[in-house]
């Protein structure tokens, strides 16, 4: 629930069209435990994107083989379209943006939108930044504070505890239909 909210506030605050979601392929930065696969992770995607027209979801990442990189996911992207793609991230991802793969040339492609997390102000975000010259150009925008995170979610399905108002009903039911997270 928290990436949507952040979804509409992004679109809302900033004023885009749409924003992709775009589940990751191979990350390089972290394993997921009880991670479902990547067909697993794209459909729950689609499932919340289906019915919303801010929303439409991508298997860029998903069918490139390697590593997934956030610069060759946007070099794709910018290749195929006349729109400059924004960028957006929690504060957790912006404060080790320079620490990402080819950081300086993923802003020369992208708008970087950020919001704010707990422990991740304003101002630790732009000292992050700071080494990036492109970077004190960071859009920011807010969103309420959602408690809820997919390792909770993950945490109360392998529990036997309800999920419905956690995450969107059609996802609560592809969870418990696909025997996701469970022991």
């Amino acid at each position: 629930m928290g990436h949507l909210v952040c979804a509409q506030e992004a679109c809302w605050q900033l004023e885009l069209v749409r924003v992709l979601l775009i589940p990751s392929g191979n990350p390089p930065h972290r394993e997921i435990e009880d991670e479902p696969g990547p067909e697993h992770r794209y459909e729950m995607c689609r499932l919340v994107a289906d019915g919303d027209d801010r929303l439409d979801t991508s298997r860029l990442e998903l069918d490139r083989d390697g590593i997934s990189y956030m610069y060759e996911t946007l070099v794709e992207l910018s290749s195929d379209s006349d729109v400059e793609p924004v960028l957006i991230v929690g504060g957790d991802q912006a404060a080790t943006f320079p620490d990402w793969h080819r950081p300086a040339e993923i802003l020369d492609i992208a708008e970087l939108a950020v919001t704010e997390r707990e422990g991740f102000g304003r101002q630790e975000i732009l000292n992050g930044l700071e080494s990036l010259q492109k970077g004190a150009g960071a859009k920011f925008f807010e969103m309420p504070r959602i408690e809820v995170s997919s390792t909770m979610v993950r945490d109360r399905v392998k529990k036997g505890r309800p999920i419905h108002y956690l995450v969107p009903n059609g996802v609560a039911e592809y969870i418990e239909d696909n025997n996701l997270y469970s022991d």
